[in-house]
C-alpha cells in the first residue's frame, strides 16, 4: 500500500483527502504523524506557486511522496479577493467566524446575481528523489449568500455562505460524501491519481 504525506495541518482538507481517495489502496500520512511542525511561509502570488513552494520544503522533511495544496475563495465582486490571502484576508490569521464576517461586510447590499464566487485549489505532487513537481487545479462555482446558511466547518469557514445553484444547498450542509463528489479537490485529485497507481 503506498504512503502518502498529506502535507496540510486543517483537519477538514485532511477528512476531504481521505474521503475522495478512500476507494485507491493508500495509507494517507499526516504532518501530525510524522511530528512536523514546521511550516513555509505563503508568501507567493498564485496559489500554484505556493503549493509548490509547501512540497519543496515538505518534501525536504520525508522520503515519502507528498501531496500539498493551496486554496482559497475567489469572490467576482471582489475582483478575485481574497484568494491566496483567504485565511490572512484582514492582514492576520484570522479566525473563521471573522473570515465570515468580513464577506458579509464587503457584501453588503450587493445583489444576488453579482456574488458569485468560486472556491479554487491546486494540488501538487512530487515523489521522492524526483525533481519534477506535477500540478492540477480545481474549481467549484457558487453564489455567496447573505448570511451563514450552515454552521461554520472548523477550517472550512466559506462553506457556511457557499450556495451551490444545481443542488439547492450550501456547500457545508453537505455530508462530507456529498461534497466530495463535486469538490474542487476531487477534480484536482483525479488528475492527479493515475501518476500514483503507477
Amino acid at each position: 500500500m503506498l504512503k502518502i504525506l498529506i502535507a496540510t495541518k486543517n483537519p477538514g482538507k485532511i477528512l476531504e483527502y481521505k474521503e475522495i481517495l478512500k476507494n485507491h489502496r493508500f495509507d494517507l500520512i499526516t504532518l501530525k504523524d510524522l511530528n512536523i511542525t514546521d511550516e513555509p511561509e505563503e508568501d507567493r502570488p498564485t496559489f500554484e506557486e505556493n503549493a509548490i513552494k509547501k512540497i519543496r520544503f515538505y518534501s525536504s522533511l520525508t522520503d515519502l511522496p507528498v501531496i500539498s495544496e493551496d486554496s482559497g475563495l475567489e469572490i467576482d465582486y471582489l475582483n478575485g479577493e481574497p484568494g491566496v490571502l483567504s485565511k490572512r484576508w484582514p492582514g492576520y490569521e484570522a479566525s473563521d467566524e471573522e473570515l465570515v464576517d468580513m464577506i458579509l461586510e464587503k457584501l453588503k447590499g450587493v445583489p444576488w446575481e453579482k456574488r458569485g464566487a468560486q472556491l479554487k485549489v491546486v494540488i501538487a505532487l512530487k515523489f521522492p528523489g524526483k525533481d519534477n513537481i506535477l500540478t492540477s487545479e480545481g474549481i467549484l462555482r457558487g453564489i455567496l449568500t447573505e448570511k451563514p446558511m450552515a454552521k461554520i466547518i472548523p477550517g472550512y469557514p466559506f462553506r457556511a455562505l457557499f450556495y451551490l445553484p444545481s443542488l439547492k444547498k450550501t456547500l457545508g450542509t453537505l455530508k462530507m460524501e456529498e461534497e466530495a463528489k463535486i469538490a474542487h479537490r476531487r477534480q484536482a485529485l483525479r488528475k492527479l491519481i493515475p501518476a500514483l497507481l503507477k
